[in-house]
């Protein structure tokens, strides 16, 4: 496909969200067809359709997948053998999903053109905005966006989060240089490799900009507010350095330094007394827009596990500044956009743009649990699934892509509901991933793998004689990182050869974070955008008492199971009035591949 056609600007970009909506039906039939061409003949689709390229064939026998099915495939290509396994092109880097198998992350196979696809749907997002915000384009915006650490696959391939891979290519770097791509952070800066000096030289390239700076933002809520904080503890040296015309000896990256310099052409002791007149007040309530009086909105991800954020963000704007969610997205695939981007995050929907994949639905249950507490690897009867355009008003679904790179009818985790249409494109909401409990940051740990982390952790009480009773969790972002905490309920089975100390229990906090998946042990030791494990030991039969309070909530004594992440403020509270002691992991874990 000629990458050129995915290339729309302004009104051209908001005639073609109609055209695409308004047949979406014949739009994804189209892309079907299109995939079973081009990659028919690979081993995958062949194992399943016998030589034949027909979409009822392929509907017909080709299975509903988790990555445990399709990892052997990809495994075999990161080793060295051709991309013709699963696609018709050649595969030119793994992305790092942030999902896991095996304590490691999930790596999705990724094709030249994705990158044409994930452009385009950059492109749908200032056009649709200016029908709701005018004169963005007479400022610049503070994005504050950041790459990881890459690797390569035995056989060379790039492995990287999918956002590294765009930032890092002529897409990014060779954008039109409209006013709507004039961000305040040079490119150095972004594609710098160290997180703390990338930080300091965007959030410095923000202040000299102060007063041009119309949309502030970073990709998820996590990272915006993580800048607040750095912002908390730097704001000294970046005045000093704004003042002075000097850039502070910490930053040493070549390219981070270069840009900088050349910003900081001269002395500027008025900006710099502002920005410390600003950032001296006692309280920072509003300091978002005491800072950057041109803002007009904040952009980021507070959808689903992020919306625990919200607060946060509406405190540091004084709640002047409206949080906007502009598009869906993953690894695997862009998915689509949000064309009502000023609507409250609770509200958020987005519009599946048809062109992006061949995108099936997963009924689930009338409250979208139903199936999620099943099996995730259970066997799917392909007569199941519903195409995009029959999904139902109000229904949940699971999201299962068909993707020019290989992904056949694969799951992607997503738990959606239908909200309504534009045109024959339905819009869903995101409810939550599959089977997750916890989440900070990039991280996404599902009861399982608590459970595992846990049943390791809890072997080093048994020569003390001592019993975990019950065990539950819940996400604190209370603080700036936040970080997971795990309630514990303790019981001495009989008086034990000696008393449990307190290094104990920190040996147990990082035995359980040394125990969980590579992403959030990187977002631990390495972003930093996660603090160390807390464990917080409770009063003998305090989960009794948990159990009584959510059976007088409406629970079912017989079918009542200890909630392993709290949602509650009740709960929470009770829990918390309970704890007898608190412990924290020692050190950071492992984090390396």
């Amino acid at each position: 496909m000629d990458g050129k056609k995915l290339e729309y600007k302004g009104e051209e970009a908001l005639k073609e969200i109609e055209k695409l909506t308004a047949k979406a039906d014949e739009v994804q039939e189209d892309i079907l067809k299109e995939i079973l061409q081009r990659n028919g003949e690979t081993e995958y689709l062949n194992k399943h359709m016998k030589g034949s390229k027909a979409v009822l064939e392929f509907k017909h026998l080709v299975p509903v997948i988790t990555y445990k099915y399709i990892y052997p495939y990809i495994h075999r290509i990161a080793n060295g053998e051709d991309s013709s396994l699963i696609t018709g092109h050649p595969i030119t880097e793994m992305l790092c999903s942030s999902g896991t198998s095996g304590g490691e992350p999930k790596l999705m196979p990724s094709i030249a053109e994705d990158l044409d696809r994930r452009t385009f749907i950059y492109n749908l997002i200032m056009p649709i905005m200016n029908q709701y915000i005018s004169g963005l384009d007479e400022g610049k915006a503070m994005f504050l966006y950041f790459i990881k650490t890459e690797t390569s696959t035995p056989c060379g391939l790039p492995a990287r989060t999918v956002l590294t891979s765009y930032y890092k290519s002529k897409h990014f770097k060779c954008r039109t240089r409209d006013p709507f791509n004039d961000f305040t952070s040079p490119d150095q800066a972004i594609l710098c490799p160290d997180s703390n000096q990338s930080m300091y030289c965007q959030l410095l390239s923000g202040l000299l900009h102060r007063h041009q700076v119309m949309r502030l933002g970073a990709v998820f809520a996590t990272a915006f507010l993580r800048a607040i904080s750095f912002l908390e503890r730097k704001w000294v040296q970046l005045c000093s350095d704004i003042r002075t015309g000097q850039l502070d000896l910490s930053i040493t990256d070549p390219g981070c330094r270069s840009s900088m310099l050349s910003s900081l052409s001269s002395p500027n002791p008025n900006l710099a007394n502002e920005i410390e007149d600003i950032c001296s007040s006692p309280s920072w309530n509003g300091i978002l827009c005491r800072l950057w009086p041109r803002a007009k909105y904040i952009e980021a991800v507070v959808t689903g596990s992020m919306a625990q954020y919200i607060p946060a963000l509406e405190y540091y704007s004084g709640g002047k500044l409206p949080l906007v969610c502009p598009m869906y997205a993953s690894s695997e695939c862009y998915f689509g956009v949000n064309l009502k981007p000023m609507s409250d995050p609770s509200d958020v929907s987005f519009t599946l743009m048809p062109n992006m994949a061949y995108f099936e639905f997963l009924p689930l249950g009338e409250n979208g649990t139903l199936s999620m507490d099943t099996d995730e690897e259970e066997e799917v009867d392909n007569g199941m699934l519903v195409d995009l355009v029959n999904v139902k008003l109000g229904n949940y679904y699971e999201l299962v892509i068909t993707t020019f790179s290989g992904l056949n009818r694969y799951r992607i985790g997503d738990v959606l509901q239908v909200t309504g249409f534009h045109n024959q494109a339905p819009q869903f909401r995101f409810i939550c991933r599959r089977n997750v409990v916890l989440s900070i940051d990039t991280d996404k740990t599902n009861e399982e793998d608590l459970h595992r982390s846990i049943s390791t952790a809890k072997r080093l009480l048994e020569p003390y004689n001592a019993l975990l009773v019950e065990y539950t969790s819940y996400a604190d972002t209370s603080s700036m990182p936040g970080h997971y905490v795990l309630f514990w309920e303790i019981q001495m089975v009989e008086p034990g050869p000696i008393p449990i100390e307190a290094n104990l229990l920190q040996e147990c906090c990082i035995t359980v974070e040394e125990e969980l998946d590579y992403i959030y042990r990187r977002c631990r030791s390495y972003d930093k955008s996660v603090g160390p494990l807390e464990i917080r030991i409770v009063e003998t039969r305090t989960f009794e008492a948990l159990m009584d309070l959510l059976i007088s909530q409406g629970g079912s004594i017989n079918q009542y199971k200890t909630p392993r992440c709290i949602n509650s403020n009740a709960a929470l509270n009770l829990l918390n009035s309970h704890v007898t002691a608190s412990f924290f992991s020692p050190r950071d874990p492992k984090w390396t591949p």
